[in-house]
Parts: C-alpha cells; structure tokens; sequence
C-alpha cells in the first residue's frame, strides 16, 4: 500500500503525489516482460527447465535464445485498474488474510485415524461449503506453507508509517491533511476552545478510544500465555 503523497523535508506541510503517480501501465508492461524473460533465463541456465517432444531442441541455450528474443517484440499485457469499492474495501480485503492464520478452528471437523477432515469453500461453485479429508503429514504440509521463514513479517511500515516515528508523524499528517481540507469534514481534529484532542484508535465494536497500555516485543508477545476467561479466574 502506497500513501499517494508525503511530509515535506522540513515536516511544514503535506505534499500530493501527482494524480498518476503509481505503476504506470506501459512501464509495468516492459518491467514485467523484462523480470519474466530474465527468470526464464536463469532456470534455463540452472537447468531447472523439461523440454520434451517437439521442444527438446530447446534444451541447446543458443536454440533457447534464438526462441526468447522474438518475446521482446511483441507487447504484453498486465492487468491493472482500479480496486471495486475504493481503498477502503481494498484495505478491509487484505486485512481478512494479514491478520489471520490459514485455518481457522471452526473449519475443523474431525481428527480420527490419523485423518483430519474441514470445511472449505468451492469457489468454481458458488462458494459451496464441502468436506475434505487428508492424513495428518499431508495436512501439515499444507498449513505449513502458509508459515513464514525466519526473518520474514506479513507486513512492514516504512516512511511516516515506521514503528520509530509513526506516534509523532501520522498524528502530525491528519492535522496537516485537515488544515489543507483534503480530508472529509467528519474527520476533521476538533478546534474549539477546550475540545479534547481525538484518540488515534478508536474500537471498531464500541466506538471508544483506545487506550496504549503496554507494547510488547515479538519476543514477549510469543510467551505470554492468552488471557484467562473472567469466569475461570479466582
């Protein structure tokens, strides 16, 4: 997700980005053919490419280059239009598989004989629910694909957005943003005279602020235990 604009150097005020500012069709075109013929080019290389029946001439690397230059010749075609429902609904999109694991607990319906059956949707039919049981290994390396390896997060936030600073910069971008009325009037900071500043997070349920309590490293967030129930505890 790109932000379409910024803080000026001096932090002074806000700064659009030009109206076509993202992934320009035609350059995408070129980039994508470009990144497509030169991953070719490696697996070809590393011979990690089956040529068989009437293409196992080009398993020769000049045959192989004589058959990719005629790709450069010929325009491609991406596919790039704007998102249906607008950012909001692209965002909300994208939260449902950032912020959640491959299967959820509800999907589970048996483990018997080293078997696990669940629940999954038939999007070639209408999203009908059907039933699929696998062994459990098989199972496993399925949910396991879905794990990311060492060092790697879902997400990551750069520029006023960045963990070290977005406390200070993204309050400062919407009282920015507001002043130049590129923003709804709705969501607008209040401006009268004793007004309460306005809670940077608000409870999707309830609609109160939230409140910072603690932060917590990926570290502690990996031991702490879930919280226990109110009506389990002492």
């Amino acid at each position: 997700m790109v932000p379409a604009g910024g803080l000026a150097p001096d932090h002074s005020r806000w700064i659009d980005s030009q109206q076509k500012f993202f992934l320009p069709v035609d350059v995408l075109k070129e980039v994508f053919r470009g990144k497509f013929v030169d991953g070719l080019k490696k697996l070809h290389a590393e011979h990690k490419l089956g040529f068989h029946g009437t293409l196992a001439a080009l398993q020769n690397p000049k045959a192989f280059a004589a058959w990719l230059r005629p790709l450069f010749r010929s325009k491609w075609v991406v596919y790039s239009k704007r998102p249906f429902g607008g950012a909001q609904h692209a965002l909300r999109y994208l939260g449902q598989y950032t912020h959640r694991v491959a299967i959820s607990n509800h999907r589970l319906v048996a483990l018997a004989d080293g078997m696990v059956t669940f629940r999954w949707r038939d999007s070639a039919h209408k999203n009908k629910k059907r039933l699929m049981t696998l062994p459990v290994d098989e199972f496993l390396r399925r949910f396991l694909l879905h794990v990311l390896p060492p060092g790697f997060v879902r997400i990551r936030h750069f520029g006023f957005l960045a963990h070290r600073r977005r406390g200070a910069s993204l309050p400062l971008c919407l009282q920015l943003l507001a002043e130049s009325g590129r923003v709804p009037a709705e969501t607008k900071p209040e401006e009268r005279a004793g007004s309460s500043p306005q809670p940077l997070w608000i409870c999707p349920h309830c609609g109160g602020p939230m409140v910072l309590i603690a932060r917590l490293s990926p570290i502690e967030l990996r031991l702490r235990s879930p919280p226990v129930p109110a009506a389990q505890q002492p």
